[in-house]
């Protein structure tokens, strides 16, 4: 944003770690999360008279711990793994943030480049796991909703899961997309615009889609807003 604003297309050394380091940990922890969201829904529908039992609030202290701390120990790795190669092949990346596959083209360093696909190995085999357990869970939901007698029942199961399911879909999808891509379609404009839609977009959808959910959160927002319609209302008549 920085960057942005001010029109500058140069980062410091430091800055460039800084960043791989937070961007990789986000992101991770935020798969992470949607994974332990995807078994939330799973309990709640096909297992509800265990839902207290299976996901009281010391059980979900601790997965959300245990999500932090993963995502921190996995962008730790990579930043050190990635920050440790000599970088013979210039400075100029052709992204608009520091990416480690952007990054990874520069070095020159052979056994520094296969530690680092050894890790992205590993985080692949970790990231295929979840989305396993991701579509295992929604196997399970969508056959426990279809077997709900009630229309209504049916729309209320489904109204939990569509709104997870979408961001969890477009964060996939496009991360997905976007390093396991041939690089014969490769692109400066494909890379920055996945890379928008992976890294910028589900975050930012998150509090919209989970909190207008809340009926608490709906009815403040309507009273703001007609606060703010009869504030604009008589500032008008004050004028004429």
């Amino acid at each position: 944003m920085h960057n942005s604003l001010h029109n500058t297309t140069t980062i410091s050394y430091i800055g460039c770690a800084a960043q791989v380091f937070l961007l990789v940990f986000f992101l991770g922890t935020e798969y992470f999360l949607l994974t332990i969201m995807c078994y939330d829904r799973y309990v709640a529908i096909c297992k509800p008279l265990h839902y207290g039992t299976l996901l009281g609030s010391r059980a979900c202290a601790h997965m959300a711990a245990a999500a932090w701390a993963t995502g921190f120990l996995y962008s730790l790795l990579h930043t050190a793994s990635i920050f440790s190669l000599p970088l013979c092949q210039g400075n100029a990346l052709g992204q608009f943030f520091c990416e480690l596959p952007h990054i990874l083209k520069l070095s020159c360093s052979h056994s520094g480049y296969l530690r680092e696909l050894g890790l992205l190995g590993v985080s692949g085999c970790l990231a295929l796991g979840c989305f396993v357990f991701i579509v295992f869970s929604y196997l399970q939901i969508f056959r426990a909703v279809l077997r709900i007698p009630s229309e209504q029942g049916r729309h209320k199961a489904f109204s939990t899961c569509l709104p997870h399911l979408a961001v969890l879909s477009l964060f996939v999808s496009t991360a997905a997309f976007a390093h396991l891509k041939p690089p014969s379609i490769s692109s400066p404009s494909l890379d920055l615009a996945l890379s928008v839609l992976y890294s910028v977009v589900p975050p930012a959808l998150n509090p919209l889609i989970y909190s207008l959910r809340n009926q608490e959160l709906k009815d403040a927002l309507r009273i703001m807003m007609t606060g703010c319609f009869s504030g604009a209302v008589k500032c008008q008549f004050s004028g004429v």
